[in-house]
């Protein structure tokens, strides 16, 4: 049985508050639900829980931290007294807007992620139609990984993960994983740092339920002056409808949707070469090298 139930919420670190708050609210169309000190908290419109994302004000952009909710309270404790005995722990936290006390932990990269069960709903279902996109809810998190092996390795024997996908570099190493604990072909991503850095994020993605609401996004993004990295188009691992974007701190976010569910309790892992993942995307798209090598917090050589 799987020690996560989903991917819950996400802390992103911004150095422009104001501005990402504008961006989220005005061009994604999530709602504020509470405000701290340098802080904001939202939450998509058919998000269960009273918020998905944590904008914390920062010097430099990145995560802050990525929380995954257990199926159960014993889970939680089961899970974190193995990741404490594995030497991953960084202890327990009183908990946050919308949830209970949470266990903190590192992955080999340097990661921080938080294990959590109680939580506090949101018992009405926020209106659709709302401002800009109106995505429905925090989706997935993909990682830069210093060693996608280890970090993939740590999310199933821990965690229960299940590797749907993999990707092996021309020297047989493990470049990247995609990992799921539900019938979503991907909640958790691992893919391999190029450059070596401290714990980087690639990309936080958001749904929406159809194609054509991210076709609107695009517009949506052009009329706001958003930067666009790769438009719309589908990916080969997961079937994934896509498109990619800068929010105004710095971190490349995702509007997906019409991802390939798996029922299949027991899948076969597929495993992709470097050049058999960059031919599966759809209709001949091709990807910036930004999209192989940036992330936040933004790595330059010699730091």
């Amino acid at each position: 049985m799987a020690n996560v139930a989903h991917v819950g919420h996400a802390e992103l670190l911004t150095p422009e508050l104001s501005a990402s708050q504008r961006f989220f609210v005005a061009v994604l169309g999530m709602t504020v639900v509470a405000e701290a000190t340098n802080a904001v908290y939202l939450r998509g419109y058919g998000q269960y829980q009273r918020t998905d994302l944590k904008l914390s004000a920062a010097t430099v952009p990145g995560l802050g931290h990525l929380g995954l909710r257990t199926p159960t309270g014993p889970a939680l404790d089961r899970t974190a007294a193995e990741l404490e005995a594995r030497g991953r722990g960084r202890g327990w936290v009183d908990g946050d807007v919308g949830h209970g006390r949470a266990f903190r932990f590192e992955d080999s990269t340097g990661h921080v992620l938080e294990l959590y069960w109680e939580v506090e709903r949101q018992t009405r279902r926020d209106p659709r139609g709302g401002a800009g996109v109106g995505v429905k809810r925090l989706d997935h998190a993909s990682l830069f990984s210093s060693d996608v092996r280890a970090d993939r390795e740590l999310a199933q024997r821990v965690l229960g993960y299940r590797l749907l996908d993999r990707v092996l570099d021309e020297r047989g190493v493990e470049a990247g994983a995609w990992l799921t604990t539900s019938i979503a072909p991907l909640e958790l991503v691992y893919v391999a740092d190029l450059g070596g850095a401290p714990p980087r994020l690639h990309h936080l993605a958001f749904w929406v339920d159809t194609r054509e609401e991210v076709l609107r996004a695009a517009d949506v993004f052009t009329d706001h002056g958003v930067t666009i990295e790769v438009p719309p188009a589908q990916h080969g691992i997961g079937s994934s409808f896509f498109l990619y974007a800068y929010e105004p701190g710095g971190n490349r976010i995702e509007v997906t949707t019409g991802a390939d569910f798996v029922y299949d309790p027991d899948p076969e892992t597929r495993t992709w070469t470097a050049a058999g993942r960059a031919r599966g995307v759809g209709w001949g798209t091709r990807f910036p090298d930004s999209w192989r090598t940036y992330g936040t917090p933004v790595f330059e050589a010699g730091t």
